[in-house]
């Protein structure tokens, strides 16, 4: 990899320095400006520090072994802690973490004055948005009911695009499907990124493709959002089960972060004051939970889980009903929330 490409990974990844420790130093701590923990390899100890802020010693991501003299960045961070060898691999684990394309040879159009931007960046995530259009009477809203979720208002997140570009990963032919395209968000509603849901022409669920869901741009601490957030809002994993759980309480605002790792790392509007974290009843959405539980009461946000009864929410919504879903839920919402957003919307 060029140096230059390196060195704007790294930059990249100090941006979110935090996020990084927590996902590959997860036997470290915060204290102050800077995550400690045992060694490179997250081994537990506090001799290694990684500075989580840009300062005058230096930028965010870079590290001091203490006990062993080490330094480095958080490339050698997620090398040393994933037990990678080559570079390549280094890279592709970072901008899996960062949610960033692989590089791909930039494609001239064949338009006269046509202005080219780069494969899977954020100006080529708004591009693929605004060339997409309202759900109503597409395809999106037939997937969408086929998963049980009635309730459709405020998704103006999400679009439809007939004929959305996959590659698949064996470098075969690209090829064409419609899709579900969803908008990521930074907290004053910028666009960031995309994330892409490739349908069934027929409309029975996802397409028959290895990795139906792809995202692209910049995604990590932004999210798919519905609504505006005040003082209460709820973030969860997937888009499916964030819109479940909107079914029962529509005049909540709600965030999707589209994964686990993203949903610990989702950055907070300054107005909020109680943030519902949406889990999912399995280990990454365990560790996501906690990971989230923790930075919103560290920023003075009240945190409260709402778990399912099933695997996630959407399971319950299509499994129990929406009744039954409402009624789960209803003992985990605090009293003041049950009366403004369950009982209006029953």
């Amino acid at each position: 990899m060029p140096r230059h490409d390196a060195a704007e990974l790294a930059h990249r990844l100090g941006e979110h320095a935090e996020a990084v420790c927590r996902h590959y130093l997860s036997n470290g701590r915060r204290s102050g400006n800077y995550w400690q923990v045992g060694d490179v390899r997250n081994a537990s100890g506090r001799s290694m520090f990684v500075r989580l802020r840009a300062s005058a010693k230096g930028p965010a991501g870079k590290w001091t072994d203490a006990a062993t003299g080490e330094h480095g960045d958080l490339l050698d961070i997620i090398r040393e802690s994933m037990g990678l060898v080559d570079f390549k691999a280094v890279a592709d684990e970072a901008r899996t973490f960062l949610a960033m394309p692989r590089p791909e040879p930039e494609r001239r159009s064949s338009r006269p004055g046509a202005t080219t931007v780069p494969t899977g960046s954020p100006e080529a995530s708004r591009r693929l948005f605004a060339m997409s259009q309202p759900i109503p009477g597409t395809l999106v809203e037939s997937y969408l009911r086929g998963r049980g979720i009635p309730i459709l208002h405020g998704t103006g997140s999400l679009r439809f695009h007939p004929r959305c570009y996959y590659r698949p990963e064996d470098h075969g032919p690209t090829e064409t499907w419609p899709a579900m395209i969803a908008a990521v968000t930074d907290l004053s509603g910028h666009q960031t990124g995309a994330h892409r849901t490739w349908l069934d022409p027929d409309g029975d669920g996802k397409a028959p493709l290895d990795t139906p869901r792809r995202a692209m741009g910049d995604l990590l601490g932004h999210a798919v959002r519905f609504g505006v957030p005040t003082s209460v809002m709820a973030a969860g994993e997937g888009i499916e089960t964030t819109l479940s759980l909107r079914c029962a309480l529509p005049d909540m605002a709600m965030a999707a972060a589209l994964s686990a790792a993203h949903l610990g790392a989702i950055l907070f509007p300054p107005t909020l004051h109680r943030l519902y974290v949406i889990r999912d009843n399995d280990p990454a959405g365990d560790s996501a939970r906690d990971t989230l539980a923790e930075r919103a009461r560290a920023a003075g946000i009240e945190a409260i889980v709402l778990s399912p009864e099933l695997e996630d929410f959407n399971d319950d919504l299509r499994h129990v009903g929406l009744e039954a879903l409402r009624a789960a839920i209803a003992h985990q919402l605090m009293r003041q929330d049950r009366l403004r957003y369950l009982k209006r919307a029953a």
